[in-house]
């Protein structure tokens, strides 16, 4: 046995579970676990990877400056206060590992994704849910929550596994309540799926006097380029620089740089994404709503189906897998009867109504 030990509170960690992509003895399958777009990459997106595909040998920007300044064009940002990075799961790491340490608290909500919660114990910090109200974050009871040790709040709006999400008016009453030494990280990974009047992502907070506010996005979901694993962030000026000095050097790949500009710049196709996944949402909502099932409100690109057990969320999501259809069970998040369902294409929604129900 190798008496090199690691720091004895990393042992806490149970690993991030993705998404299965297979089902023993089912030779097609349609992988519904991962929240990814049906539609896929923009074709764009697609012919840039080609023309780029002969300058492979050589070194990516590190600063990703063209898809910084495309990502400000498109949200009417400041290219300077964004980093990229693979993953915005990266930058959730960073800022734990930035401003948390052993013995501090990082809090969020109960059923807030999972990442949160491995990121505070990769730092030696402890993990603080706070219990939601309806399936859907309380301010109220994150800001009980606060104590001298709170370090980061981070939010999920909307939200990953359950597809609710919060006013912005909220979100204002949040920060309000936060001490001016609590960071406040946004994750706005489905914000594009989010299309109603009344929901901002929270980067005008950003720019507030205070800047103690991050806001998170990711290329994996309307822009379908989870393969090559891109994501980006939106703040303060110190903020920025301290991840520029965390975050590797060659971190986002020449490919992910060009096809995220690619991507931003096919509006057509994320207004397809966007309009597909409306439409095949409020289907699948609607039918299995009205057979009975409890769906919670979605603001993603998946749905949350209640059952009224652990052991009827299990039967149908056995169902589900023996027909081709992979769902996402949620055990890890305390949510036993619930399932997770990616909006698909139209044929896989209409499958998984007629499938649930008939349960």
């Amino acid at each position: 046995m190798s008496k090199v030990k690691a720091l004895a509170y990393l042992s806490k960690i149970e690993p991030y579970l993705p998404g299965d992509f297979s089902v023993e003895g089912v030779s097609e399958t349609v992988k519904l676990s991962s929240n990814e777009s049906p539609l896929g990459a923009s074709p764009k997106a697609v012919a840039a990877l080609d023309r780029i595909s002969g300058d492979l040998k050589t070194y990516p920007d590190s600063s990703a400056r063209l898809l910084r300044m495309a990502i400000g064009k498109k949200y009417g940002l400041n290219p300077e206060r964004i980093v990229c990075e693979s993953g915005s799961e990266q930058l959730i790491n960073l800022l734990a590992r930035a401003y948390a340490q052993s013995g501090d608290e990082i809090l969020y909500s109960q059923y807030g994704f999972i990442a949160y919660k491995i990121a505070a114990l990769s730092v030696g910090a402890r993990p603080v849910a706070a219990p939601e109200t309806h399936h859907t974050t309380s301010v109220d009871n994150l800001l009980s929550l606060l104590t001298e040790r709170t370090r980061i709040v981070f939010l999920a709006n909307p939200n990953n596994p359950t597809g609710t999400r919060i006013k912005y008016s909220e979100i204002e009453r949040l920060r309000t309540g936060l001490p001016e030494d609590v960071l406040l990280v946004l994750d706005a990974a489905y914000a594009e799926y989010a299309i109603d009047e009344e929901y901002q992502d929270g980067c005008t907070l950003v720019d507030t006097p205070e800047a103690n506010v991050v806001v998170l996005h990711t290329f994996s979901k309307i822009y379908a380029l989870a393969g090559l694993r891109l994501g980006w962030c939106y703040a303060p000026a110190e903020i920025v620089g301290v991840l520029h000095n965390l975050r590797g050097v060659f971190t986002v790949s020449s490919a992910a740089q060009a096809a995220g500009i690619a991507a931003l710049e096919d509006e057509q196709h994320i207004a397809q994404s966007i309009k597909h996944n409306t439409e095949a949402r409020a289907f699948l909502g609607d039918a299995l709503s009205q057979a009975g099932l409890k769906v919670l409100p979605s603001s993603a690109n998946f749905i949350c189906v209640q059952f009224d057990s652990a052991e009827s969320a299990a039967a149908a999501d056995l169902l589900l897998r023996q027909n081709g259809l992979i769902p996402r069970t949620l055990n890890e998040y305390g949510l036993s009867d619930c399932i997770r369902i990616t909006i698909g294409l139209s044929e896989h929604c209409e499958r998984v109504a007629r499938l649930l129900t008939k349960t």
